[in-house]
């Protein structure tokens, strides 16, 4: 039976890694193919690909730029990205699942060697990938894929098992409204400044197949947006370079890199929009409401978790962007956890004292 689980799980992380690898390592050649190279050398293709799937689990890079030499890092990464991985990781353990009898103990095991598995497969390739000029930072590989995939394959768990936790429900619940919301002001931001991004999209004039590359670019860099929206409207705001910060009351950055992405940015100060505030105390006094039929754990607990998704979420959507002047891109995850947990809180100490204090004042209007 261990042989068995080992094999099983050996050939489905191979399997899930190829799943990705494949199809990102042919989007490499042909473009490899229509840029042209002078050299003629195949092994550039193949080590882009596994530096983008790499990228895609959000593993930073090591890169020295040209021509100066100066070193810089690469972490500001598609958050949308994580989707591919997400997919792959599933799927094969899913097909796991399939071949060994669903046991408490093999299942347990099976999940360990598969997510064991898919992080040393990573790890050589970001070894054998890494160049002078680009180097995956190899501790990182596991101290990230080992979670991500244990999470992934723990959600194929959890289904099978038909376990259901409340406080989790309500805290991504909660979250997705946030993001939800957030989505709708950028898209109409996105909507209003389309002048800007097309402007900033013929500067670039990547070619059609460099336009398709771009555009899918874009779209998974959309995610990242999203967070940025909310933390604007959470009120701490979003940095685009070192020493820059756009916020409702702060409009400080003088250029933005060529993305047609941002576009969508503000072009000054809007202090008016703080009112949206608003929205994260009504979902402080919402996540009362869910939770007030448990019991004050369940409160915490969603609370905390809620608290926990956003730092996640913040940390993932921003980093450092090469060069020293964009060493600061995205929000500030403290800052942004900080600010929603105070929100919330407030909108949860408003739900629980407002309608004592309007039932003491209706008591003593009767007497």
């Amino acid at each position: 039976m261990f042989q068995r689980v080992l094999w099983v799980s050996l050939t489905q992380a191979l399997r899930s890694v190829a799943l990705l690898l494949l199809p990102t390592a042919f989007i490499s050649l042909l473009a490899w193919a229509t840029a042209g190279s002078s050299n003629g050398n195949t092994s550039d293709p193949i080590r882009a690909a596994m530096w983008i799937w790499l990228a895609a689990h959000h593993v930073p890079f090591n890169v020295v730029l040209p021509p100066a030499g100066q070193s810089g890092l690469f972490s500001y990464l598609p958050l949308g990205a994580l989707f591919f991985p997400f997919l792959a990781a599933r799927s094969g353990f899913t097909r796991v699942m399939d071949h060994i009898d669903i046991v408490e103990r093999s299942l347990r095991l099976s999940r360990t060697f598969f997510t064991l598995f898919y992080a040393l497969i990573a790890t050589l390739m970001a070894w054998g990938s890494s160049t002078a000029a680009v180097s995956p930072i190899l501790y990182w590989v596991p101290l990230i894929t080992v979670p991500g995939i244990w999470f992934a394959t723990g959600s194929v768990r959890l289904r099978v098992r038909r376990k259901k936790i409340a406080s989790i429900q309500i805290a991504t619940r909660l979250i997705a409204l946030g993001l939800g919301i957030s989505s709708i002001v950028l898209g109409f931001a996105l909507f209003f400044h389309l002048k800007t991004i097309e402007n900033l999209t013929l500067v670039l004039q990547p070619g059609w197949l460099g336009g398709v590359l771009f555009l899918l670019l874009n779209i998974l860099y959309l995610p990242n947006a999203v967070v940025a929206t909310l933390s604007y409207l959470a009120g701490p705001g979003f940095a685009i370079g070192a020493d820059t910060l756009i916020s409702p009351w702060s409009y400080n950055i003088s250029e933005i890199p060529a993305l047609p992405i941002l576009g969508a940015l503000p072009t000054g100060r809007h202090p008016m929009v703080l009112i949206s505030i608003v929205v994260f105390l009504f979902a402080g006094a919402v996540l009362y409401t869910w939770t007030i039929a448990h019991d004050s754990r369940v409160i915490m607990q969603s609370y905390l978790a809620i608290l926990a998704g956003i730092a996640l979420i913040s940390f993932l959507s921003s980093g450092a962007l090469l060069t020293k002047a964009m060493g600061a891109v995205g929000v500030s995850p403290w800052q942004l956890t900080c600010a929603i947990g105070v929100e919330l809180g407030v909108g949860a100490l408003l739900a629980l004292f407002l309608p004592r204090l309007f039932d003491g004042l209706r008591a003593r209007g009767r007497g």
